[in-house]
């Protein structure tokens, strides 16, 4: 039933228009990933309970660290934050993220599904507006998810299977809203774009988003062309 659910409602997307708010983008990417469920950072399954996305913590060996509430609910995490795309912005500067919300720029950027990816609620708040980098060692917070966060340091390490995933997207971000990367940040995401090539779950959310905004990621789309060409007579 699921399975027909989804085939009778992407469809609809090629009719849908460019989400104009953070919230809209959110009801659409429900949709998306209906027959994907499965938060960014720990593979974990997830599913409906009313309005509310919870996660499966035992499909993916999640425990919580601190926060049981949040570990208990799926939240729409930003790739990029909102605070490095929006504080370069001038609304941003003059009062942060409710100054912004006046801003159409700052409300199409924040309302991009290119850079909204499903997360277990609890790493999204440590996450926080952190840097991606690289941890020494591997401490982990969250059980078995490959995730390490260091609070001190600001930053947070992704495992090795969301890497390329997390470049394509920034670099979407950088090249579509004419944003500023640091030359160090900018090395780091270049070796996980080698990497961690583009996969079909990549390919296909990407379909799927360009359906409803009328464009996807061009990052993600160079791998598409590719394989198409390799799959020609």
């Amino acid at each position: 039933m699921r399975m027909l659910w989804v085939a009778l409602l992407l469809p609809l997307y090629a009719f849908a228009d460019q989400p104009a708010s953070f919230s809209a983008a959110k009801r659409e990417l429900v949709a998306i990933y209906a027959d994907n469920p499965t938060s960014f950072y720990c593979g974990c399954r997830y599913g409906a309970h009313g309005k509310r996305l919870e996660p499966d913590l035992a499909s993916c060996g999640y425990q919580a660290r601190k926060n049981a509430n949040r570990a208990g609910r799926i939240e729409w995490e930003h790739v990029m934050p909102a605070w490095v795309f929006g504080h370069q912005r001038q609304c941003w500067q003059q009062g942060g993220r409710r100054a912004c919300s006046k801003d159409p720029d700052f409300k199409l950027m924040e309302a991009d599904m290119n850079n909204l990816v499903p997360a277990i609620g609890e790493v999204n708040g440590d996450r926080s507006n952190y840097a991606y980098g690289m941890i020494s060692g591997e401490p982990r917070a969250y059980g078995a998810c490959d995730v390490e966060v260091d609070f001190k340091g600001r930053t947070l390490e992704p495992s090795d299977a969301i890497r390329g995933d997390i470049a394509r997207i920034y670099f979407y971000m950088r090249d579509r809203y004419q944003l500023r990367l640091s030359q160090s940040e900018t090395r780091l995401l270049e070796v996980w774009n080698r990497a961690d090539p583009v996969d079909s779950w990549e390919l296909e959310r990407n379909k799927r988003i360009r359906a409803v905004q009328g464009f996807g990621n061009p990052h993600v789309e160079t791998a598409e062309t590719l394989l198409v060409k390799s799959r020609l007579p």
